[in-house]
């Protein structure tokens, strides 16, 4: 027995010794990666990986349930600091809410209005014609409050930011359209940040995470962390399942018309493919007596 344990102990060790060996090497590959990324001035350090979601491809289509997960996402973490002027209130109901939810979710914030009578602006409820309100009375205000770097609007971040492809990837994409690159760089950014590498230096009051398109380190901070917002549908309530549903809202946010447009565009070739077809049986027709 004690031969046994003896052999098993040392088996621990050196597995844990290799692991340790690997991490050591993992470390010191991102922080060759990190150094290379800013002596050429290009970011992000590691791309995005390529995610599986509901409206990728020619036939996908938006989950609602993960859309309303989202959206909660957006409304308890986001919306702090993060302005969707481009968004109604209205246009919730794509998400599977009635009129009346959406009437009631208005309600919950205020935005400015006028001039009244008075000359003077004012403040009242939402109503569902409205769009998401700042959360700052303006840019500079923005700025002030997030360390001199405004946070962007995120009415179309999802189709602002996006994953690079290089060889073979860009050429499948000529016929299998990639329009998933802002959900995965979004989902990339939530879920990367992490400790700099040894001997990698950020700036004070800056976050290390190799996913960021603008440079090693960002102002935001983890902004989520496992069980900080309750589902009532019980979906996991962890960092992963956070990213995924807050980037399919961002994404649905940036381009609502997305299964729309897809129907259309298969229908055109639908069609398109049928007048091929006609034009090939006119053309065999009408010289099918020419030599």
């Amino acid at each position: 027995m004690k031969t046994v344990f003896k052999s098993l102990l040392a088996a621990a060790m050196i597995a844990g010794a290799g692991f340790g060996v690997a991490s050591a090497a993992e470390e010191h590959d991102l922080k060759a990666q990190v150094e290379h990324a800013v002596a050429a001035g290009h970011f992000p350090v590691l791309k995005p990986e390529q995610e599986e979601w509901s409206f990728a491809g020619f036939f996908g289509k938006y989950d609602k349930a993960q859309l309303q997960r989202g959206l909660k996402i957006y409304k308890e973490v986001c919306s702090a600091c993060h302005s969707m002027h481009r968004v109604a209130f209205r246009n919730l109901e794509d998400l599977g809410y009635t009129e009346a939810q959406v009437k009631a979710f208005a309600a919950e914030y205020e935005v400015q209005d006028g001039p009244n009578g008075d000359g003077e602006m004012y403040t009242r409820k939402a109503v569902p014609s409205d769009y998401f309100p700042s959360p700052f009375p303006n840019e500079e205000a923005a700025a002030a409050a997030n360390g001199g770097a405004a946070p962007p609007d995120f009415s179309l971040i999802a189709k602002a930011r996006s994953a690079e492809r290089g060889f073979p990837q860009f050429i499948f994409d000529m016929f299998w359209p990639y329009q998933e690159g802002g959900p995965d760089y979004i989902h990339a950014l939530l879920t990367g940040y992490q400790e700099p590498p040894a001997g990698v230096e950020v700036a004070e009051g800056t976050h290390f995470n190799p996913h960021f398109m603008s440079g090693i380190a960002l102002k935001m901070a983890q902004p989520i962390s496992d069980d900080q917002v309750t589902y009532d549908d019980g979906s996991p309530q962890t960092l992963e399942q956070y990213s995924r549903d807050v980037s399919a809202f961002l994404m649905w946010a940036a381009e609502p018309k997305l299964e729309e447009r897809k129907r259309t565009g298969f229908m055109v070739m639908v069609f398109l493919a049928a007048l091929l077809g006609l034009v090939y049986l006119t053309k065999k027709s009408v010289y099918a007596n020419k030599h």
